[in-house]
């Protein structure tokens, strides 16, 4: 794990984003703010009838931190069911950012991850859901 707060891969998925944008087909959505900072991530989610979540979408605000970790977590979240998201852990996903973070970073790290477990533990199948 690199000590460099922003590392390549979090510069890579700053400044080229996967799956930026808006998902119009989203079966969910959901919005976080960190009140700390005021980052911002929205997560949209197209999920088929086997619980597989086919397209992951964000849109967001804030730091190079908060907005790399949802493109990341987008990239890794594509083809797994909800019951695979459910059992996805905070440390998994810091893991996913191969930096380390201090306690108030780790906050920006994990704002779309806060955003997923919302969308999986809510998500009831009704296309358009917010959670």
């Amino acid at each position: 794990m690199s000590d460099e707060l922003y590392d390549d891969l979090i510069l890579d998925h700053y400044e080229s984003p996967y799956h930026r944008g808006r998902l119009e087909s989203a079966s969910c959505e959901h919005t976080e703010l960190n009140p700390l900072c005021g980052d911002r991530v929205q997560l949209q989610l197209q999920i088929d009838e086997e619980r597989r979540i086919q397209q992951a979408y964000f849109e967001g605000e804030g730091c190079a931190i908060s907005q790399a970790a949802a493109s990341i977590l987008c990239e890794h979240i594509e083809g797994r069911t909800l019951g695979e998201v459910e059992a996805f852990d905070a440390r998994q996903m810091l893991d996913l950012l191969q930096v380390r973070l201090t306690a108030t970073r780790q906050r920006c790290g994990l704002l779309g991850f806060k955003v997923l477990k919302t969308l999986a533990y809510a998500y009831d199948g009704t296309a358009g859901t917010s959670a």
